[in-house]
């Protein structure tokens, strides 16, 4: 499908990866790893033909089709959800569009023996056809179902795209590229934006999907669930081996340990080689000998152990002054974004040193009150910060906040003061931002690298108090550690909006569960909360509950739903079978039109059979489709 043969590309003088080779086939579902700026956004790039490598080639099957998920896309505003997913299908529209004209044009028209006409009928036939073939009578209901797995309702289908958020707009191109049937997906961090039962979904879309797709991303369970192969960009080379991540990890240790002993033993035997080159070169009777040994051992072919990268960011997060003994006191707080609330007079009271952990579905408020807590968000109710409180806030999408026409040195030193202003390059360095890599301008950046500077950012103002949203967004599994060791050290008030079980480990010693416009308050540590939850990780948790009724009402809801979904599928494949048989019937009109219209058009019934054919045939569709939305609704 795709050979990549010896690329390498390299910025300022240094190779991000030098002549690396692999193949892409149908059914590889690849994890692409490595840590922040090793070059896996760059890959993505090259293989999507939006960069070009200093060497190296690629060589690709004729007509494939690769799409590419990128961090950052351009959106065009003015058009509804439905109609920016529908851009999916351009070729489909346009013929769409034409078979409308066409329609608009006969329906005008009273010269039926004409040769004009005529050839309408045959353009219209051979549209049709065409139209068939890509599947233009069935892209709409496509659509709205990849939408509505990826978490839209129907309700959001007209709303315009201008109205939702980033992450959500990243939901629409996704889909648009699940959409069109590439036969290769290139994705980056797919899941940042997206809610458990998205992923969920998505990892069962991939599951079934017949072409090749890579993926960048730091989310361990989907990279395990979804993939059968795994890349790491490792010090300007590849490791490639045919596991899922976890597995590929042990193999790689495994591999690691065994090169170790080889070398081990290979250096005793090149020691015991040149011990004896030593004892016979002395004797002349012997030199021969030690000429031989002297040849063997340069031919010999030294066991190299494959290299780590084991550079991580250097961080520490000091507290500023000690506050009061009540950092944040809140009474009768509600929050409602048009008709939707979100929060309804919840109160909430933080002491000076807590470790919390905000936990719960997506929307149902943790970032709003992190957001309210901050400042960012008008609400209703009361909130009070304690005597000497100073909050750092981590947004969900801080990196979004930075300017992209800036360097990263001067991002810093504009969010600098006069008292430490000095220290900005220190504060770089140990962020791993060293040397010409300061001048690197931000939109350049990977999203990992984002992070790492909205991160150094944060240092730079005095806080005692530190509320972060999903700060492990886009950081690599060693930058995750070094994050979670500094907030361990933390000496201030923590407060944490995070799905991810195994950061909030050994961080948290509170939880407050969001559910139902409410809280919950949890009095222990990640693990005691999911033990009360009776549930092993928190994707249970953040799975969308069914509403809870007696067991009997249950049963015998499911029973009498099961009933009607299977008459709703029985009369579905019916409408199935007319419609099928119609469009033979339209067919094969069409056919007579265009290869004997004279004798065709001789019968003066013809056209009002033709027309009503056409009528029964959108009506067909139409009933399919309410049939298939009441199913849907109803599973």
């Amino acid at each position: 499908m795709l050979n990549v043969h010896n690329l390498s590309i390299s910025f300022q003088g240094e190779y991000l990866f030098e002549e690396i080779s692999f193949k892409l086939g149908a059914g590889d579902r690849v994890g692409l790893i490595g840590k922040n700026g090793a070059g896996k956004s760059t890959m993505l790039k090259i293989l999507a033909k939006q960069l070009e490598p200093d060497s190296g080639q690629m060589a690709a099957d004729k007509d494939l089709s690769i799409g590419f998920l990128k961090q950052d896309i351009d959106f065009v505003f003015g058009r509804t959800v439905l109609e920016e997913a529908y851009e999916a299908f351009s070729e489909i529209r346009q013929l769409e569009t034409k078979i409308d004209e066409i329609y608009k044009e006969l329906a005008e028209r009273q010269d039926f023996e004409s040769e004009a006409y005529h050839q309408l009928m045959v353009d219209l036939n051979e549209l049709q056809h065409q139209f068939e073939i890509q599947g233009g009578y069935g892209y709409q209901g496509n659509t709205e179902k990849i939408l509505q797995g990826l978490g839209f309702k129907r309700t959001d289908f007209d709303k315009l795209t201008d109205t939702f958020s980033g992450g959500w707009r990243m939901r629409i191109e996704l889909a648009k590229l699940l959409l069109q049937d590439n036969d290769i997906l290139l994705l980056d961090e797919p899941t940042n934006h997206l809610d458990i039962e998205s992923i969920i979904w998505l990892e069962s879309f991939f599951n079934t999907y017949s072409g090749a797709v890579v993926i960048v991303s730091h989310d361990r369970m989907f990279l395990d669930n979804v993939t059968n192969r795994t890349i790491e960009i490792s010090l300007g080379r590849i490791y490639d081996y045919k596991k899922p991540y976890t597995e590929f990890l042990v193999l790689r240790n495994e591999i690691k340990a065994q090169q170790l002993a080889s070398q081990k033993n290979q250096q005793k035997q090149i020691e015991h080689t040149e011990k004896l080159i030593e004892k016979f070169r002395a004797k002349a009777t012997k030199a021969s000998m030690a000429q031989s040994l002297i040849k063997k051992l340069d031919k010999i072919e030294r066991i190299e152990v494959d290299e780590d990268d084991n550079s991580v960011m250097n961080l520490r997060f000091p507290v500023s002054i000690v506050p009061g003994r009540v950092v944040v006191e809140a009474n009768h707080i509600s929050k409602s974004y048009g008709d939707l609330k979100v929060l309804d007079d919840i109160g909430i009271t933080i002491e000076r040193d807590s470790k919390i952990a905000f936990v719960g579905q997506n929307g149902q408020g943790k970032s709003t009150l992190a957001k309210i807590m901050v400042g960012e968000l008008k609400h209703q109710g009361h909130l009070k910060l304690g005597h000497n409180v100073q909050i750092g806030y981590f947004a969900q999408n801080q990196a979004e906040y930075l300017d992209g026409s800036k360097t990263v040195l001067d991002t810093m030193i504009d969010a600098a003061n006069e008292t430490n202003r000095s220290k900005v390059r220190d504060i770089l360095g140990s962020f791993l931002f060293r040397g010409d890599e300061v001048g690197k301008f931000v939109r350049v950046l990977s999203g990992g690298e984002r992070n790492r500077l909205a991160l150094a950012k944060l240092l730079l103002q005095p806080f005692n108090v530190l509320v972060m949203d999903e700060p492990t967004n886009h950081l690599d599994i060693k930058s995750k550690n070094v994050l979670k060791d500094a907030l361990k050290n933390f000496e201030g008030t923590l407060i944490l909006v995070s799905h991810d079980r195994d950061f909030l480990q050994g961080l948290v010693n509170k939880v407050y569960e969001f559910r139902d416009q409410k809280l919950k308050e949890y009095l222990g540590d990640i693990d005691f909360y999911l033990e009360q939850r009776n549930v092993q990780n928190l994707r249970e948790v953040e799975k969308r509950e069914p509403s809870e009724q007696p067991s009997k009402d249950r049963n015998k809801q499911s029973y009498e739903s099961q009933k009607k979904i299977k008459t709703l599928n029985n009369k579905l494949g019916s409408i199935e079978v007319q419609i099928g048989q119609c469009e033979k019937e339209i067919k094969t009109m069409d056919i007579d039109l265009a290869t004997d219209y004279d004798n065709t058009v001789a019968d003066p019934k013809f056209f009002d059979v033709y027309h009503a054919k056409k009528q029964h045939l959108e009506q067909l569709m139409k009933d399919w489709e309410l049939i298939q939305i009441e199913i849907e609704a109803m599973e």
